[in-house]
């Protein structure tokens, strides 16, 4: 029957569309329009973020500006998104079967600046944690965390492609940015959890005064009014106010909303990314072990010890079975995982 045949129709257009840019599943394809679309969209939303002293300060959450107008958070808040956000949007290019076919030079070097610049921007990042959104403690741990995911990630898919791991090192980089990917993932969560808790209401933030005073800007009037403790003797505590947490009132309560639960959804949001990526790799062992194929003729023809096994792999490092090359009955198939590879050759 024509219509139960599925390169009819629907599917058949969609190949048109994702073979000639090298994807050979639909569902690769689908997966990598959504995560990667995503990240590329909200890297150009946020390129104009680059303007520190201008769109930034403007268009920040409440209060932030406070803190990263002067000093090493200036420095480090410049150094982040100088760094990330060229990062995020090199990076989509990485996953793009077509690119590491066709113009390998161009993905090898534009890997080694995607994880130099995600190093940097780590380090910015760590740079503003103390008093970012807040600088409540768990949502510095949940920045300290996420540097460390991105980080080791980085790193093993370096240790891995320079070991000719190839199975590995496609691992750990979708790993790696999909760690990344929760900051996306977290914005979401953190609106949905604000009008969740100024609905409920009883939330409150410890802020200080000068902060306080910052935010209202030239209506010090309005200051007074909302916060008459700032200004009465021993009315604070060492320059603290408590402030309701609620998305629907004046700017500072705005702020302590968003504050409130930026932690909390950072570490559900890297949670959800870390399982999902474990799914999702978990799910297409086909690709993982096709790769380790392609790895193994790579690194007997470079002459490594262990060939298939020569990164980091569970086998050398852990108590997997060892494993072992294809066998003569697979042959076919081995030729075929070399053959797509073929034009990667350095």
């Amino acid at each position: 029957m024509a219509g139960s045949n599925p390169s009819n129709g629907f599917v058949r257009a969609m190949r048109k569309v994702y073979n000639p840019i090298g994807f050979q599943k639909g569902y690769n394809f689908t997966l990598w329009f959504i995560f990667a679309g995503a990240l590329f969209g909200f890297t150009l939303a946020r390129l104009q973020y680059l303007s520190i002293g201008g769109v930034f300060k403007e268009g920040s959450s409440p209060g932030e500006w406070f803190y990263l107008r002067k000093g090493h958070e200036r420095i480090g808040i410049t150094l982040h998104l100088a760094t990330i956000l060229p990062a995020g949007f090199l990076v989509v290019f990485q996953f793009v079967p077509l690119i590491r076919y066709k113009l390998l030079l161009f993905h090898r070097i534009n890997g080694y600046v995607i994880i130099l610049l995600l190093l940097l921007a780590n380090v910015g990042a760590l740079m503003i944690a103390r008093h970012s959104f807040g600088g409540e403690f768990e949502t510095q741990v949940f920045a300290g965390l996420l540097a460390i995911m991105t980080t080791v990630g980085s790193i093993l898919a370096y240790i891995n492609i320079k070991r000719l791991q190839i199975d590995q090192h496609r691992a750990w980089m979708i790993r790696t940015w999909f760690y990344a990917g929760s900051i996306i993932t977290l914005r979401i969560i953190m609106i949905i959890s604000t009008l969740l808790i100024s609905k409920a209401g009883g939330y409150y933030q410890a802020m200080p005064c000068d902060k306080i005073s910052f935010m209202f800007e030239d209506d010090q009037t309005g200051f007074r009014d909302s916060f008459p403790a700032c200004f009465a003797a021993n009315g604070t505590m060492d320059g603290w106010v408590a402030v309701n947490a609620d998305f629907a009132q004046n700017v500072v309560q705005i702020a302590a909303s968003l504050n409130v639960t930026f932690g909390t959804a950072g570490w559900l949001a890297l949670a959800l990314h870390a399982i999902g990526v474990e799914i999702y790799l978990h799910l297409t062992p086909k690709e993982g072990n096709r790769l380790r194929t392609v790895s193994y003729q790579r690194q007997l023809e470079a002459g490594f010890r262990h060939p298939g096994s020569a990164g980091i792999t569970s086998d050398r490092w852990g108590d997997a079975d060892v494993w072992q090359p294809p066998s003569r009955d697979t042959g076919v198939e081995v030729a075929k995982s070399i053959s797509l590879e073929e034009n990667t050759k350095p």
